[in-house]
């Protein structure tokens, strides 16, 4: 998940992406509006999903809720949201033991008011954990009792308010070995279960995920949270889904098998989301690249609704205009289906035919 501050930069300029718009003839953003002669309007992504059993949504950040428009369109183009920082731990309990859920719960507020479902993000993970907390010389019972007063009381603030928890995120490195944070290096590996246990007592009814990036395609860190899952689930720890983030770039290329990666893990007997979806590119963007970016946008799409338990797709962001690339990967960005003026890339409509030819095959199934 995006290793950044709350305050996020902007991709290049607004004239240039209106440049790009015009050279490229990019669509304008509004899709669920009427026309001028009062035609049907096109469905939105989320209507589509959502024909098919499943939701599309975007992640938000408070400061992008004071953007009006943007708002607006994420309201009515999705149906499904990610606090992107206001869940984590130096956000909710920032004082050992004194939580702040404000920002949160705009989150929450906002999402209720324009109907969409909520994913918590995240409970644990190496990353904004506040440094009380890193600064401390716990003993393994002390940490494992910080722990589960953290993951307590900030599941039952949100119970009923959000369908899927990140309980743990981030935790194996690239090799498939456990990453040393605080957490594993204080208490063991069994802190993952534990951490699993009190969120379910905490909220019976939310979905647990574990979640993390690089695991899109089958290979050592992807095999590690296969091994991981069916192992708790032989131990009888609740886990319910795994999220694969799908922060994809072009020159990394494509995931390989993730179809066949997916279907795996749901044959474990959980859900599987994609849960952080943006595809970036070395800057400056141009024709050839948007349109193997709106290929790719394609084939995740299309290799979620390829399997049942695929219960979702969520953009880490929906425009260029709020991305956490460009402060992060210099010299990168244009990651997103929406350009800095929220028109839509090819991406969006790559997405849409994607969505749009299962829908159709749903409906024709019933």
């Amino acid at each position: 998940m995006p290793r950044t501050p709350a305050h996020r930069s902007r991709v290049g300029s607004a004239a240039l992406a209106a440049a790009a718009a015009l050279l490229l003839g990019l669509a304008p953003a509004p899709a669920a509006q009427a026309g001028a002669d009062g035609e049907k309007a096109a469905p939105t992504l989320h209507e589509l999903a959502d024909r098919t059993g499943r939701y599309f949504g975007s992640a938000v950040d408070n400061p992008e809720l004071a953007d009006t428009e943007y708002a607006n369109l994420l309201g009515s183009e999705f149906g499904q949201t990610t606090a992107g920082n206001s869940m984590k731990w130096d956000a909710t309990e920032p004082r050992r033991g004194e939580f702040d859920f404000t920002q949160g719960d705009e989150i929450v507020n906002y999402a209720q008011s324009k109907g969409l479902s909520v994913r918590g993000h995240t409970l644990l993970w190496h990353q904004q954990l506040p440094d009380w907390l890193t600064s401390g010389n716990w003993t393994a019972d002390e940490l494992r009792s910080l722990l589960k007063n953290h993951i307590t009381n900030v599941v039952t603030h949100y119970k009923g308010k959000v369908v899927h928890w990140d309980v743990a995120n981030e935790i194996m490195n690239e090799d498939g070995t456990y990453r040393e944070n605080i957490f594993y290096k204080t208490i063991g590996p069994s802190y993952v279960a534990d951490a699993l246990r009190w969120a379910r007592a905490a909220d019976p009814d939310v979905k647990l995920y574990l979640n993390d990036y690089n695991v899109e395609a089958v290979g050592a860190k992807s095999d590690a949270y296969y091994t991981l899952i069916k192992r708790l689930k032989a131990d009888g720890v609740p886990v319910d889904g795994f999220g694969m983030q799908a922060h994809l770039a072009l020159q990394n290329g494509f995931p390989n098998q993730l179809r066949q990666n997916i279907q795996r893990f749901a044959d474990l007997g959980i859900d599987v989301a994609i849960t952080e979806l943006d595809i970036r590119m070395i800057l400056p963007s141009d024709t050839a690249k948007l349109a193997r970016q709106a290929d790719w946008y394609g084939q995740v799409t299309r290799a979620c609704l390829a399997v049942e338990r695929c219960v979702g797709i969520t953009t880490w962001g929906y425009s260029d205009r709020h991305s956490w690339i460009p402060g992060t990967f210099p010299g990168e960005g244009a990651a997103l289906p929406w350009d800095e003026n929220l028109r839509h890339k090819p991406a969006y409509d790559a997405i849409s035919a994607a969505l749009s030819a299962a829908a159709k095959k749903e409906d024709r199934q019933h």
